[in-house]
């Protein structure tokens, strides 16, 4: 029997709903996008000649009053995502949302609260793990190539931020309020969930140092360092939009082996030898990219249909780690250790149903310090401004 097919609407239309998102949803025959609503009224005619037959609408509100939606698919910069996902969780619908789902742990620990009340789902856009490097290295992870994972090195390197949409504004990569932060949110977020699924959890503690190497003229940060415990276990991540070219490096350690990433191929090296595999494109080519995202698509309308839990927990735990990056380099790189590793547990849905960067002294309550080491609760938040 045929399911019934599932009408979805845009919130944002530039570059990664046009050229990512737009492209997988009319390859489905369970999905139909019917309308679309853009800050950007120049975004109009790019909507409807890519989409016929759909409609415009010159507000959000317009847009869920007027339109019987399951689901709304949100691509607009993410200093607006919170507001936009609440107000769709209040018109009934299911979201999904490109990272970073929200700039503020607050503002993620409400929507969890807001779509269990809703019993609907929300989901954020983790394409990278289905990117072809990504997944061959989580299928040899997963098939036990190198035994367990004992350390994870991820580097983006990147001459400067992708360009975004916005007449009014220019690009919003560069604009604290807009993007949330500089690189450690446009990058870290993928480099955080790749690589706590890859190391099976989330870490204990964080150490941060977050620089300004070449872009002074914008107010956050172009360089990030981050050193993640896993508790025997370590995770180093360093992103920067002020290399001399674009690459991208991926290292895993195992104890029995180790994976790495030259270009487009997955290296393999154990005692057997050397095996290599080619997983094209390589990470550093293009910012948009369909087929990874026809993985969150699959996975999202599991989730919408009550036989998948989702990832709302994981970025819970994206946002969480972020803002304790920002509060370490604040405290000159400080250690800043959870006291509980879990965060709070989110229901599938039913079936019907420049940040605070600059150094400055971090006052943090309910925190024991201990010389180089900051405790921290699992609801420590940062200040952004």
């Amino acid at each position: 029997m045929r399911s019934r097919v599932l009408r979805g609407a845009f919130i944002g239309f530039g570059h990664a709903a046009a050229q990512a998102h737009l492209p997988v949803w009319q390859s489905r025959d369970d999905i139909a996008i019917v309308a679309a609503t853009d800050r950007a009224e120049a975004r109009r005619e790019a909507f409807l000649a890519a989409c016929p037959g759909g409609r415009w609408h010159a507000t959000l509100d317009q847009l869920l009053s007027e339109e019987a939606l399951d689901f709304v698919d949100i691509c607009t910069p993410p200093g607006s995502h919170a507001g936009l996902i609440q107000q769709a969780l209040r018109a009934g619908v299911h979201v999904l949302c490109e990272k970073p789902l929200v700039t503020r742990e607050p503002d993620g620990r409400a929507i969890a609260a807001a779509a269990r009340a809703a019993g609907r789902a929300v989901y954020t856009v983790h394409n990278w793990l289905e990117a072809p490097i990504c997944r061959k290295i989580s299928e040899l992870i997963a098939n036990g190539a190198i035994g367990a994972v004992r350390k994870v090195g991820w580097r983006t390197l990147r001459t400067q931020p992708a360009a975004g949409l916005g007449a009014e504004t220019g690009n919003w990569r560069v604009d604290p309020a807009a993007a949330g932060g500089g690189i450690l949110f446009d990058h870290g977020w993928h480099a955080l969930y790749c690589v706590m699924r890859w190391l099976g959890g989330a870490p204990h503690g964080v150490e941060a140092r977050l620089e300004t190497r070449r872009h002074a003229e914008w107010p956050l940060h172009d360089t990030a360092t981050l050193e993640l415990d896993f508790g025997g276990r370590s995770g180093e991540i360093f992103l920067t939009w002020a290399a001399d070219a674009r690459a991208n490096h991926i290292d895993v350690e195992g104890e029995r082996g180790r994976i790495r990433v030259e270009g487009a191929s997955v290296i393999l090296e154990d005692q057997s030898g050397e095996r290599r595999w080619l997983c094209p494109p390589p990470l550093s080519q293009g910012s948009y990219h369909p087929d990874w995202f026809a993985g969150s698509a699959r996975d999202f309308c599991a989730v919408m249909a009550g036989g998948a839990p989702g990832n709302l927990d994981e970025a819970m735990r994206c946002i969480q780690l972020i803002e304790m990056a920002q509060r370490s380099s604040d405290a000159g790189g400080a250690r800043l250790v959870l006291r509980d590793q879990a965060p709070e547990a989110t229901a599938a849905p039913s079936r019907q149903a420049r940040t605070s960067t600059r150094k400055k002294k971090i006052g943090a309550p309910n925190a024991v310090s201990s010389r180089n080491q900051l405790t921290l609760p699992n609801s420590a938040k940062a200040t952004t401004r």
